[in-house]
């Protein structure tokens, strides 16, 4: 454990809180006459979260800490953090439900090809298109967030979130592509390696078979002959003429 993994956890543990103050439409603070709304907070609590994106990469760079959990965290707590918040505009009525099902759907199945990727040894890091696709994605939901109390900000967000859904399955492909020239070509190397591997045994234990075979065949053969043998020395000894004894 090291501070860019405690920062990438602690984006992790960001998720429910910034459910919890974006959903409750109705609480708002009153501080020195300015009003505080639920969704300024939610947006603060998103901007925090999304900064902690940024420092733990730069931090695990910087400090040569780059870790395998780290690596595989870290798409993880985006895509937690990402998915909730859409799903939470989606209950505000400010995002279509199938815009995020299409956004929190490639989330799956990226984090799928990544887990596949892992069980086969390869680790998929983030391209640069995944990047753009994380910031299109920070600033979509920024304005989103904005355009609930400013009306004005609607139809620059729903530009922003057409650009998410345009970077995210762009992103996907491409991720894709990765996998099936990496993982993909390796697996089916290794497997039919474990193939040859496996004729190979067959036919060592197909020719042990064979010499044991033959082996009971040659003793059977020598038993079959000193049986034979021992036959023509018994009708020998009982042809053999009886003469009388010597005086």
């Amino acid at each position: 454990m090291n501070l860019p993994n405690s920062l990438t956890i602690a984006r992790i543990f960001f998720v429910p809180l910034l459910v919890a103050v974006l959903v409750q439409e109705r609480i708002s603070l009153h501080w020195n006459g300015a009003t505080i709304t639920n969704d300024s907070v939610a947006l603060a609590i998103f901007w925090v979260a999304a900064a902690t994106d940024l420092l733990d990469g730069y931090l695990a760079r910087r400090w040569k800490q780059v870790t395998t959990i780290g690596t595989l965290l870290d798409p993880i707590a985006d895509k937690l953090l990402v998915s909730a918040a859409l799903i939470s505009l989606v209950q505000r009525r400010v995002v279509p439900g199938w815009v995020v099902v299409l956004i929190v759907g490639r989330e799956f199945a990226v984090s799928g090809l990544r887990s596949i990727a892992a069980a086969e040894g390869y680790t998929i890091k983030a391209s640069e298109l995944g990047k753009t696709k994380t910031f299109s994605q920070v600033v979509a939901i920024t304005l989103l967030m904005l355009s609930i109390h400013h009306e004005w900000l609607t139809v620059p967000a729903r530009v922003a979130l057409s650009l998410v859904v345009v970077f995210s399955l762009w992103s996907a492909v491409a991720y894709f592509a990765r996998f099936w020239s990496k993982v993909d070509v390796a697996t089916k190397q290794r497997r039919r390696q474990e193939l040859l591997e496996a004729e190979r045994i067959r036919r060592g234990l197909a020719r042990a078979e064979l010499r044991q075979d033959r082996q009971k065949r040659r003793a059977a053969a020598r038993a079959d002959r000193l049986q034979r043998r021992r036959s023509r020395a018994g009708t020998l000894s009982s042809e053999a003429p009886n003469l009388p004894p010597s005086t």
